[in-house]
């Protein structure tokens, strides 16, 4: 008489395939996250910097210089000047994004009547894009057929029709009301889903025990929205570091080329003067730069030990 025996694998090698399982599947979700990554990020990364190491004009042979175009970024004043323009661009047009969002943001974060309507209003220019957005405002600062000097000359608000865009003061801040408009409302959506998340039993506790609304700002609001701010402060940053549509659209880089940013110039190397190397040279620069401040304001923001 013939006994099969019959064997099962123990419980740890189980638990082990299926965790090795749930592993692999986990890989395959987020497999095509990886390969876009990948393919439209850590590729031309990887192409900028191998062609910054070389003279790469638009038609003709390429020849490798090392590191020659960072050596010639040093003397490259126009670039230095850029940027000098661009962090005093960053600057002004942060703080007047946030003077701007934060108040609309504490406006419409609680139910009150029409509040749909006010966050409607404030975030639809967000949708609008930034080069559609800078041929609308082109328009509106047009000295003869616009809207705003023209409409200010028929009002008996000024002698004469002034042109906004002839001198960099009144072209600047022109800019600059220009960015608030189009920014301000993402940025509210930010910061208002950042007051949302603080509990409301902190708020009525504090109220409870006497604290003012100031002192209520102060000591729950902004240490609780800390990663709230970080997130919006960085996207404002970035993306005031990487203006380029506005100040090409409606400006052209000046008057006299006073208002030439570092993308600006980047682009002015790469596809006017057709140095694809020292253009790729330039970027990566702009790149280090950028991820600097980026990882100095996620310090500076970081969550205070303790405070959960």
């Amino acid at each position: 008489m013939t006994t099969i025996a019959t064997t099962t694998a123990p419980p740890r090698a189980r638990k082990l395939v299926g965790a090795g399982r749930r592993q692999w599947i986990g890989l395959l979700y987020v497999a095509p996250a990886v390969a876009l990554v990948v393919v439209f990020f850590l590729i031309p990364l990887g192409m900028t910097a191998w062609m910054s190491l070389h003279n790469w004009p638009l038609m003709g042979e390429r020849t490798y210089i090392g590191l020659g175009n960072y050596v010639a970024i040093l003397r490259d004043t126009r670039f230095w000047n850029a940027l000098k323009f661009t962090a005093y661009y960053t600057v002004i047009v942060t703080i007047a994004i946030f003077a701007v969002a934060f108040p609309a943001a504490l406006f419409v974060e609680r139910p009150r009547p029409l509040t749909n309507l006010y966050r409607t209003m404030f975030f639809m220019p967000a949708v609008v894009g930034f080069a559609s957005a800078s041929l609308l405002w082109s328009w509106l600062l047009n000295v003869d057929s616009g809207l705003f000097s023209p409409a200010a000359y028929e009002l008996g608000l000024i002698d004469r029709k002034f042109n906004l865009l002839a001198t960099f003061q009144p072209a600047f801040w022109s800019i600059i009301a220009m960015v608030v408009w189009k920014v301000a409302g993402f940025t509210m959506i930010i910061l208002m889903a950042g007051l949302q998340s603080i509990p409301q039993d902190l708020q009525e506790a504090a109220i409870i025990d006497g604290a003012g609304p100031f002192a209520r700002f102060r000591a729950i609001t902004l240490p609780l929205m800390r990663r709230t701010l970080a997130l919006a402060l960085i996207l404002s940053v970035a993306g005031s570091i990487l203006a380029f549509d506005q100040f090409y659209i409606i400006l052209r880089g000046g008057p006299r080329n006073q208002t030439l940013t570092a993308v600006y110039w980047i682009f002015n190397q790469s596809f006017v003067s057709f140095k694809l190397g020292y253009g790729a040279a330039l970027s990566m620069v702009l790149l280090v730069i950028l991820v600097a401040l980026s990882l100095v304001q996620l310090w500076l923001l970081r969550k205070p030990e303790g405070l959960d």
